[in-house]
């Protein structure tokens, strides 16, 4: 909760993104700052701080006052590109893009970043271990152990890394303030890429002083406004003030995330003060949160979509008419008005409205039709074997009761699908003959299906990586589609591949887009990004007290 040591003031620095650094307190003069106490169902999945392992919904969370990109997005908006460690960006051709760094940055550590620090970021060392590895027998290791070594990258990390940037050649320095991206391939969202995931950039020095990749991973030091002091996977989080932040002196102290799993104990937390924000609230609790006059609730619809993934290699599923009755069966707007009070939305399948002109027009969703859904349980002559379906304890919003619901949609066009209650993501992935559907997000931070249907469904997409979906002409399509430049041969691609992975040969069924919810304290001025992350910089904290 917060410690205030007066009252009647205002904290907030109110500077402007991209100012220099604010003075820092004169030695000896007191710091007001508050500290915060985050109530979150979880910090992280794979017990580390990195972002090319933490690839998950609640590790943005955390991650966001951590790190930053070259390029940033404007959490204040619609997530717009701007300018972030780089002042400024020049395309020089189909493969190429020149970037300026800001001078001055610091990190965590004092260093002053510079373009060495950039090209490490995205060099081998860091991102794919040593050439022809290929990252998938050599670098097997269980993330979280602490008994790697060196700097020898978890198999989960380069393959993160191949996921989200398939076609790099080469990030280089090409001056102190200056580095050129390439591609092998052109690559036309490359800018995107570079605001997106695991394009955050850390110190060279801190990687390499670090003595095995667990202790950088849980430790690890980049630019953002605050710095990690203590790191507790399953307990808590707790960042300090970075005061030489190139933008603005932070406006909080300390911010503590506190892991509560449970709605109701984060909820009660909140209303008795013991917290400050409440995160992941279900849209039922709000009415009740709101009675109090001193707390608020913000937040609504994300770039993210709800799906159920198929394992195709179960025998069970390996006919995609099953799975294609699979998708037919589930009341998508039931699920939104019981479980969402109408708060969320049926989106027209893995794609979003940003992505312009690659935007599928008259798109949906498989229609709900569960006497169409009977008719192909019949004719690819199932038999009534079970269906495993793993689940996790409410990871994501509403996530047991949506189980309970799909079940028995599906139970109503005669398959016998089964609850598998897991306990992590590890099980949740296991291949052990008994994975067949499980429940999953897709985020969207590219404006672009590149980012989507490609790096999740794709040759290198996780679910391909994790060998429980493929299909050859997709395959095919991403590949071509990841260098090709004419818009129009772009979108009759796209539209293709959601033809395959939600009609034809289903890898996926989209459920409806992502919402998230955060109580708050009222005295807080603080605005929820349409996002994952949180902005705690100091465009966006100001505390009010009454004298």
């Amino acid at each position: 909760m917060l410690r205030l040591k007066r009252r009647g003031f205002l904290i907030g620095s109110g500077a402007a993104v991209g100012s220099a650094a604010l003075p820092r307190f004169a030695i000896g003069q007191a710091d007001n700052r508050p500290t915060i106490t985050l109530a979150v169902q979880q910090i992280s999945t794979a017990a580390t701080l990195e972002p090319l392992r933490e690839r998950s919904n609640v590790a943005e969370r955390s991650l966001a006052p951590i790190f930053e990109s070259l390029i940033a997005r404007d959490m204040q908006s619609q997530l717009e590109p701007m300018p972030g460690l780089a002042e400024s960006w020049t395309r020089i051709d189909a493969r190429t893009v020149e970037f300026s760094l800001r001078k001055g940055v610091k990190f965590h550590n004092g260093d002053e970043m510079t373009a060495d620090d950039v090209a490490f970021t995205f060099g081998p060392e860091r991102m794919f271990g040593p050439s022809g590895t290929a990252g998938r027998t050599l670098y097997t290791t269980a993330v979280g152990s602490e008994s790697i070594v060196g700097k020898v990258l978890p198999a989960e990390v380069i393959a993160v890394a191949k996921r989200i940037w398939p076609t790099l050649e080469r990030v280089e320095a090409v001056g102190k303030y200056t580095v050129r991206v390439v591609t092998r391939v052109p690559d036309i969202v490359l800018e995107g890429r570079m605001a997106g995931p695991t394009s955050e950039i850390v110190s060279q020095r801190a990687y390499s002083q670090a003595k095995t990749w667990i202790e950088w991973a849980r430790r690890p030091v980049s630019t953002g406004p605050y710095k990690v002091r203590e790191y507790q996977a399953d307990r808590m989080l707790i960042l300090d003030a970075h005061d030489d932040y190139w933008g603005g002196r932070p406006p909080i102290k300390t911010i503590r995330f506190m892991v509560v799993p449970e709605v109701a104990s984060r909820v009660n937390g909140l209303l008795s003060g013991e917290f400050d924000f409440a995160f992941d609230i279900p849209p039922d609790q709000i009415p009740e949160i709101e009675k109090n006059a001193r707390f608020e609730v913000q937040g609504g619809l994300i770039p993210n979509h709800r799906i159920t993934a198929f394992d195709k290699t179960h025998p069970q599923l390996a006919d995609p008419r099953v799975r294609q009755a699979m998708s037919h069966a589930i009341d998508r707007q039931a699920i939104v008005d019981s479980l969402w009070a109408g708060r969320t939305r049926i989106p027209p399948g893995l794609q979003w409205e940003f992505y312009g002109p690659m935007f599928i027009e008259g798109w949906t969703v498989p229609e709900y039709d569960p006497k169409k859904a009977q008719q192909l349980v019949k004719a690819a002559g199932y038999k009534g074997d079970p269906i495993p379906f793993r689940v996790l304890n409410n990871y994501y919003t509403n996530q047991v009761a949506t189980a309970q619901i799909l079940v028995e949609m599906w139970r109503g066009i005669g398959l016998n699908v089964q609850i598998a209650m897991r306990e992590n993501w590890q099980q949740i992935f296991e291949r052990d003959g008994n994975r067949a559907v499980r429940d999953w997000s897709n985020s969207a931070l590219i404006p672009d299906p590149i980012g989507s249907m490609v790096g999740q469904h794709g040759p290198e997409g996780q679910q391909q990586q994790v060998q429980e979906w493929t299909n050859a002409e997709m395959n095919a399509l991403c590949v071509a589609y990841e260098s090709e430049i004419d818009m129009a041969k772009r979108k009759a691609m796209f539209r293709r591949m959601l033809q395959i992975a939600e009609r034809e040969d289903p890898a996926l069924t989209v459920l409806h887009q992502t919402a998230t919810f955060t109580a708050k304290r009222k005295d807080i001025a603080w605005k929820a990004a349409p996002a994952f992350q949180v902005d705690f910089g100091s465009r966006n904290f100001q505390l009010m007290r009454k004298g």
